[in-house]
């Protein structure tokens, strides 16, 4: 029963989370991480929530148009810790040219835990464990 009270909590701050990556809002999206975030892309080095706020802020000016939506496979709750592996799309539109935009489609396999600090879940870490661009 309580992961089931967790699971609902969470999707709906996924909700918010797609929705800040749509509306481009950095800071919305930021708040929903812990001070101690990490995140890991898929073959690339950790990043602290500071480093990965500039990034994600510099990619947002880059961008036309961000749709996303994901898909839970599978979710576990231990050590007050609340682990799920998610599979996400994105579809990225870039101005190309001056008339002309690039589109980017982004799957991923993705490692979210959660923790409950304070009565809020907040976002601890996000390990990429699968990226395919094309």
């Amino acid at each position: 029963m309580e992961t089931d009270l967790i699971i609902s909590a969470i999707n709906e701050i996924h909700k918010k989370a797609n929705q800040a990556l749509i509306n481009r809002d950095a800071d919305a999206y930021i708040a929903m991480l812990d001070d101690g975030f990490s995140f890991t892309p898929a073959g690339g080095a950790a990043l602290n929530k500071r480093d990965y706020s500039i990034d994600l802020r510099k990619d947002f000016k880059g961008i036309k148009s961000f749709e996303t939506s994901y898909y839970r496979i599978k979710s576990a709750f231990e050590d007050d810790v609340f682990t799920e592996k998610i599979a996400r799309k994105s579809i990225i539109i870039k101005p190309n040219l001056l008339l002309f935009s690039k589109k980017q489609t982004i799957q991923t396999e993705e490692t979210v835990h959660w923790k409950n600090i304070r009565g809020e879940w907040k976002v601890i870490a996000v390990e990429i464990t699968l990226e395919e661009k094309y």
